[in-house]
């Protein structure tokens, strides 16, 4: 099965998607879109993958670790211990991670595969060859931000998911609207 990246980010209008290993933002909306796109399959017998950093795992509050109803997998230089988790993996590169989802071990496991950050994956996702689609969830406010979103590749295509409503969206006097973007070497 060949893989396939998704790569769902949220960033505020300077590009930022977080601040000391948080997000900015409280936005109770986006963070349940976020679950129900990583999460959601057709086939009720596969799980999605997330694919992480360390310091993304870091920032997931131990009562949601590992994110639930997902194989998560992790990527960082250094050995890290997941034995006391189900569903979840550790890899030193991004291409060690999609060789293993390709392989016997993971075949007819998984779904759906998504990045979930942080910015140093979602840089090494979009110039995978690997990369097919970006959900960015553009938020129409200026945050305070440590970590910023990577320039997007020159030749992706605005396209449209029936799953992802395309009005703009508002959470108390925050509006933010969804966006994918599409590499145009992917058909869909």
């Amino acid at each position: 099965m060949v893989v396939k990246l998704n790569l769902i980010a949220a960033a505020c209008e300077n590009m930022g998607i977080g601040k000391n290993g948080n997000l900015p933002w409280r936005l109770k909306t986006e963070m349940e879109f976020f679950t129900r796109m990583t999460s959601a399959t057709k086939d009720k017998n596969k799980k999605n993958v997330v694919i992480m950093g360390r310091r993304t795992w870091d920032s997931i509050p131990k009562k949601f670790k590992p994110l639930n109803n997902r194989i998560n997998c992790v990527l960082s230089k250094s050995d890290l211990d997941f034995s006391t988790y189900n569903d979840v993996y550790g890899f030193k590169s991004l291409e060690e991670c999609i060789k293993r989802l390709e392989s016997d071990e993971f075949h007819g496991k998984w779904e759906t595969v998504w990045v979930i950050g942080g910015s140093n994956i979602y840089k090494d996702s979009m110039e995978s060859e690997h990369f097919f689609r970006l959900y960015l969830t553009k938020i129409f406010k200026t945050y305070d931000c440590d970590t910023f979103f990577p320039n997007m590749p020159g030749n992706v295509k605005k396209v449209s998911d029936p799953d992802v409503p395309e009005e703009v969206q508002k959470e108390d006097d925050v509006e933010f609207v969804y966006h994918i973007y599409q590499n145009p070497n992917f058909e869909t």
